[in-house]
């Protein structure tokens, strides 16, 4: 009795493995996927992935003072300030994760306390 319970189970686990198989095969050959992981990869190649540090986000004169302060306190960590009206953004830093960022703000915060990390 414990044999042939053990033998249909067995037979059960395989079998949904081959049809799980099965499905995936069917998934991975799509055009669609493939043309939607084509556009993914050209995006992330134009615009970037990871993460940043915004130091601040307002006037012009602040924030480019608060670069400067930046970079006398971290010489050799990028810095990017942008325009998007009517505010400006001081963003430093290129981390590839949430968790190195987060480890990066740890120490940033301690002179600059408005800091945040926010998705490239």
């Amino acid at each position: 009795m414990k044999k042939s319970s053990l033998f249909i189970t067995f037979l059960i686990v395989f079998a949904t493995g081959i049809c799980s198989l099965n499905a995936q095969t069917n998934y991975t050959n799509n055009k669609d996927i493939i043309s939607l992981l084509e556009k993914k990869r050209e995006y992330n190649k134009n615009n970037g992935t990871g993460y940043r540090i915004q130091l601040y986000n307002g006037l012009e004169r602040t924030a480019k003072s608060l670069r400067n302060r930046f970079q006398i306190e971290y010489p050799g960590v990028y810095t990017k300030l942008t325009y998007k009206a009517p505010e400006w953004k001081i963003q430093v830093g290129n981390y590839k994760t949430r968790l190195l960022a987060d480890r990066a703000l740890n120490e940033i915060r301690e002179k600059f306390s408005g800091a945040i990390v926010v998705p490239m």
